[in-house]
């Protein structure tokens, strides 16, 4: 004989509900990768246009801009009263690796309203010959730092703190420029890190009658009430 399906009693009906955001799960590291893909759609409006926002590197005239901005920024420091040479260079140097970085490898998109969003997860260094690696506007951009940093181990005698100092900041501007971090975004704390799991507080069951009525004073310690 086939069983009777077993309808819905009252004690269903008076379980406690969970509460969003209980038995949450835990983020499994504090950093987490992510590798950015381009959808059918960008890909196709990435193609279909120009991107004033990134062709502009490949004029010679704008390789020469970091050289006038290297000299231009030593005159500036040279000036202040006081300055040596060792600590000039590294002021100058700290300060093109910091504008660099932001510059090609911290802001996304572009300023320009031309491409449908195509660009907008993309840094300026990913949109640079399309994403192509060892081209000779990416070779550029790699040396300058380079021959800065050089250029500033020199004058400053090779000074141990000094040279820490600047072999640090050309490690943080050369290491987005690898190929095989392309594409790849480190985060630290993401966004759904959110600690311990909450615990799931619940309580017993009200014990319900024969008659479908709850009893009360088996388990929480309260009387019944009397009839009327």
């Amino acid at each position: 004989m086939a069983a009777m399906p077993r309808s819905p009693s009252l004690s269903d009906s008076l379980s406690v509900p969970q509460r969003p955001g209980q038995n949450r799960e835990r983020a499994s590291s504090l950093l987490t990768v992510e590798h950015i893909k381009d959808s059918h759609d960008a890909m196709l409006d990435q193609n279909a246009g120009f991107n004033a926002n990134a062709d502009w590197v490949n004029h010679k005239g704008a390789w020469v801009v970091h050289i006038v901005l290297i000299l231009t920024g030593k005159i500036l420091v040279d000036v202040v009263p006081g300055i040596t040479q060792d600590v000039s260079w590294t002021i100058v140097n700290l300060g093109y690796m910091t504008l660099t970085f932001l510059m090609f490898h911290h802001v996304t998109g572009t300023p320009f309203e031309v491409n449908a969003g195509a660009y907008d997860e993309l840094t300026l260094w990913e949109q640079i010959d399309g994403g192509a690696q060892h081209t000779p506007a990416k070779k550029w951009l790699t040396s300058v730092p380079i021959g800065l940093f050089l250029i500033s181990t020199h004058y400053t005698k090779y000074n141990l703190w000094l040279f820490t100092l600047n072999f640090c900041a050309l490690l943080f501007v050369l290491f987005p420029k690898l190929p095989i971090l392309h594409r790849l975004r480190f985060k630290v704390l993401p966004a759904h890190f959110s600690g311990p799991p909450t615990p799931n507080i619940s309580r017993a069951p009200t014990p319900i009658s024969r008659t479908g009525t709850p009893v009360y004073g088996a388990h929480s310690g309260r009387k019944s009430p009397r009839p009327f």
